[in-house]
């Protein structure tokens, strides 16, 4: 590790530690506070935004999309804020902060017929409150990749955990694991809007475009007869909390003979917790940075490239 890696470690480890001491309604004003000054210096993922909101909401005017764009980059900030709280702040707080829970029949019911969960959780709202929840109420595994600055590691790891989830790799001894939580009809967590590596997923249209989607998924149902639910923790209105959500996940994600339908009901379940609250997903997020044709170096791969400069109408 770096000086510079060990500096910026330092300075976001107290970050986190001064901001786990605040509620949830204060560092949605901070976020708000600071997102003005992050909407002009964050041209890149200002940039990135706009387009993915032009992909999935084609018609709404200029100045709605505006608008948009600064209410997901302030929604993204406070995720950012709130790190701190959801993996240091004291449990009983962190607990008070989940108001209302929907759908947890679905989890209830699958365990009660001693079938595994696995949840889908995608880049919406606050997924690491997601996951305290779920590691609180059930037997809960996650894979867990270590993140780039070495040095987090420890704190992230130990967040994670507190509350009991299990975290495996992301290789094949952690595919195994996961496999056996399903078996023992545990829960488990799979982020579905990550863009996989290559040899790891299928192109499936999310929100009408073609995004490269992992088909973990498949293999996961066929070998355990699992129940798949989307899982979403939502800030509230007033952002003083947050409710989760647990929504049936698409029929699709059960056609274990063909990942592409698979592949395409697992966008579809995301699309679906969009729907909640569409400023709370993460739409900063390079989701189609992989192109078909792109593998194979096809010929006008570099054409079709979503994020190429200058597509999606003038730049911000």
């Amino acid at each position: 590790m770096t000086m510079k890696d060990n500096w910026q470690a330092r300075l976001i480890m107290r970050l986190w530690q001064v901001l786990s001491q605040r509620t949830p309604s204060t560092l949605w004003r901070l976020a708000s506070r600071f997102e003005p000054v992050y909407s002009l210096i964050g041209v890149r993922e200002r940039r990135i935004t706009r387009m993915n909101l032009r992909q999935a909401y084609p018609d709404v005017s200029e100045q709605v999309r505006r608008q948009q764009i600064h209410d997901s980059l302030r929604h993204s900030i406070a995720t950012m804020m709130e790190l701190g709280f959801a993996w240091q702040g004291d449990p009983e707080a962190v607990a008070k902060s989940i108001v209302e829970i929907h759908g947890r029949e679905l989890l209830d019911e699958a365990r009660e017929e001693g079938r595994g969960v696995i949840v889908l959780a995608p880049h919406f709202g606050n997924w690491e409150i997601l996951n305290f929840w779920l590691s609180s109420h059930f037997p809960f595994t996650a894979m867990y990749e270590p993140p780039k600055i070495s040095a987090l590691d420890p704190v992230i790891r130990h967040g994670r955990e507190r509350m009991g989830a299990s975290l495996v790799p992301t290789t094949s001894r952690g595919v195994a694991a996961l496999l056996k939580a399903l078996k023992r009809s545990e829960a488990i967590g799979i982020l579905p809007d990550q863009v996989p590596d290559w040899g790891s997923g299928e192109f499936a249209d999310f929100f009408g475009y073609p995004a490269y989607t992992a088909t973990l998924l498949p293999r996961l149902v066929s070998r355990t007869n699992a129940r798949v639910v989307t899982g979403v923790a939502r800030r509230r209105e007033d952002r003083r909390g947050f409710d989760i959500h647990f929504l049936e996940a698409d029929e699709r994600v059960y056609a274990q003979e063909d990942d592409a339908v698979s592949a395409r009901g697992v966008n579809a379940s995301v699309e679906n917790a969009i729907a909640l609250d569409p400023m709370q997903y993460q739409w900063e997020y390079k989701r189609y940075r992989r192109t078909p044709g792109q593998r194979e170096n096809a010929p006008g791969w570099r054409e079709q490239r979503f994020y190429k400069q200058g597509r999606g109408g003038r730049k911000l």
